[in-house]
């Protein structure tokens, strides 16, 4: 799969996943089902971080700068933002071309980054497993604290 089509697929489970969130808010306040919630939540906060993964994975693969990696993750933060950003990076190009496995002579190459980025690239197996394992480690730890503001009783 490319940058492109990875990130695409991203952006759009995030802002579909706002909708399951905004109905279950709906379900909760309008007819008193707070799983609705729990679940919906769950569902949104898990790719809430895929998303974030894929925007700095993507964004270091295409040579984005570290303000354009942060603007593609607080995207997040506003429903359905992803989709006009991926729009907005696919009409500049900055989504084109395909994952960088190779070294070139672009200075940027040399960084730890990009050789921690091309080591993982040729190890694609290990790349999932390790983002998955680590959105996933995220993930439990943030239900952990809680949710954000709280529980109201």
């Amino acid at each position: 799969m490319s940058p492109k089509r990875l990130f695409r697929a991203l952006a759009v489970a995030e802002a579909v996943t706002w909708t399951i969130l905004i109905v279950a808010m709906i379900l909760k306040y309008g007819a008193g089902l707070d799983l609705a919630v729990t679940i919906g939540g769950a569902i949104h906060g898990f790719v809430f971080l895929a998303y974030a993964v894929n925007v700095v994975l993507v964004g270091v693969n295409q040579r984005w700068g570290l303000g354009l990696i942060a603007l593609g993750v607080v995207t997040a933060v506003v429903p359905y933002a992803t989709i006009p950003f991926e729009i907005a990076m696919a009409r500049r190009g900055r989504l084109e071309g395909d994952w960088r496995r190779e070294a070139s002579d672009h200075p940027a190459d040399g960084s730890l980054v990009n050789r921690m980025l091309r080591w993982f690239l040729a190890r694609p197996v290990l790349l999932t497993i390790v983002a998955v394992l680590g959105v996933a480690a995220v993930f439990m730890a943030l239900l952990v604290v809680g949710p954000p503001g709280g529980e109201k009783a």
